[in-house]
């Protein structure tokens, strides 16, 4: 079994008991998280003084100010210890992290992917985490981010994708509203009758992306990967399907590049903005939408065949050339098992805590919009993570975005660019 294979099938495993748990838990949160860890001296101050740096994604877009609230709650528990956050775009962020890295410039801490772990601690340029009590995480969680028994970074949050529809739109459209049983059919005919039902109104938004094409192969009944993972499987007949379902919205009921789909924030902006019936993104944007001006709520992803939802782990890693690493380990913990994150997670309804007591997730239900939580936890029945394959990821994950670009440009068929997807990535697979 592959690393890829194994993390995977952990994962999967960690999901269904996290939906199981969370939707039958009916034991109300502790006055603290349990488990929930601080070094036995966090209230005690520093023997100097220190500023250590925190370059994050998670909090753009609409969580800034939630992240505010638990640095300031840390520095007020760590008297000596500041804070100094930088937020950057996901779109932006691993480029400018590879930058730093290169440069000698990373901060203490910064946020990692589940999907990118294995490479950066292969690299070297994650500290190991000293005396970290990791059953305050979910075990299989933990685990995806240790090597060879040492913790190297510290999972902050999963979350899932999801369809975010407009309700208002979806009336004026006099179309029914999404449900968890939609398919890929159901959703193109909402799409096509929603498009332009108002001036600068689409039906849909799915980036054109390696994250949504895994996740639709699923969908269709495809596989990414080789069961031995030495090659790729996605130049099939389910593969092409996948991709036909992503790019052919290009256009039709989703904006082109042209139209600025595609550019950092678009997507959120015209959401927020009320000109998108239906749109294909992630739990964390909750928060952002909290004073939106129309009705909305969640339904889980159409499926295909099958129905299969991204969910994504979060993390944070303190750098091996942190001149402060108790300082960095000190935050890295507090911000990833804290009371505090956990509330402050919970009510701004930004993706969900790590934390090993379950019986903590169930007030998330009851935090208010969207109404339908309960099709977060519902997603995760039907699980589809991301391939992973070392220190060639980044490098396929743009070869296939590529790739899918040009086939909904129109400047190759689907065929011709899964065609040269398969040539492209095969030779990074070893």
């Amino acid at each position: 079994m592959s690393r890829a294979t194994s993390l995977a099938s952990a994962g999967l495993a960690l999901t269904l008991g996290l939906a199981l748990a969370a939707c039958s838990g009916s034991t109300p949160p502790s006055s603290s998280a349990s488990g929930s860890q601080q070094p036995a001296d966090s209230s005690a101050p520093a023997a100097e003084p220190v500023t250590i740096t925190y370059t994050n994604f998670i909090s753009n877009g609409g969580n800034e100010e939630n992240l505010d609230t638990i640095v300031k709650a840390f520095e007020a528990d760590n008297p000596g210890i500041t804070v100094k956050v930088t937020t950057l775009p996901y779109a932006d962020y691993f480029t400018a992290l590879q930058t730093d890295l290169a440069g000698g410039t990373t901060s203490d801490v910064f946020d990692l992917e589940y999907a990118n772990y294995a490479a950066y601690q292969a690299n070297g340029v994650l500290a190991p985490l000293p005396g970290v009590d990791a059953s305050v995480y979910p075990a299989n969680l933990a685990g995806a981010y240790a090597t060879d028994g040492t913790q190297y970074a510290l999972p902050s949050s999963f979350s899932t994708v999801v369809l975010f529809y407009n309700k208002d739109l979806f009336d004026a459209a006099g179309v029914s509203y999404p449900t968890n049983t939609w398919t890929w059919a159901d959703a193109e005919a909402a799409a096509k009758k929603i498009t332009g039902v108002k001036k600068g109104v689409f039906g849909a938004y799915q980036p054109i992306s390696f994250y949504e094409y895994y996740k639709a192969l699923a969908q269709a009944g495809g596989k990414f990967l080789s069961d031995d993972g030495t090659s790729v499987a996605f130049n099939s007949p389910e593969g092409i399907k996948a991709a036909t379902w992503l790019v052919g919205k290009s256009g039709t009921t989703m904006p082109t590049p042209e139209q600025g789909a595609g550019t950092p924030d678009f997507d959120t902006k015209l959401f927020s903005e009320g000109k998108l019936g239906m749109w294909t993104s992630g739990i964390w944007m909750f928060g952002g939408l909290a004073d939106a001006s129309f009705a909305w709520d969640i339904a889980v992803e159409p499926g295909d065949v099958q129905q299969a939802s991204a969910m994504f782990s979060n993390a944070v890693a303190v750098s091996a050339g942190s001149k402060n690493p108790e300082a960095a380990q000190k935050w890295a913990q507090y911000l990833t098992s804290s009371q505090t994150m956990v509330d402050v997670r919970l009510d701004a309804g930004w993706e969900l805590p790590p934390v090993a007591d379950q019986s903590l997730l169930a007030p998330y239900l009851t935090k208010g919009k969207p109404d339908n939580r309960q099709a977060v936890f519902d997603s995760l029945k039907g699980v589809a993570l991301p391939p992973v394959i070392g220190e060639n990821q980044t490098q396929m994950q743009d070869i296939v975005t590529e790739e899918l670009t040009e086939a909904a440009a129109g400047r190759k068929s689907v065929e011709d660019a899964l065609a040269s997807a398969e040539k492209r990535v095969n030779p990074l697979l070893g």
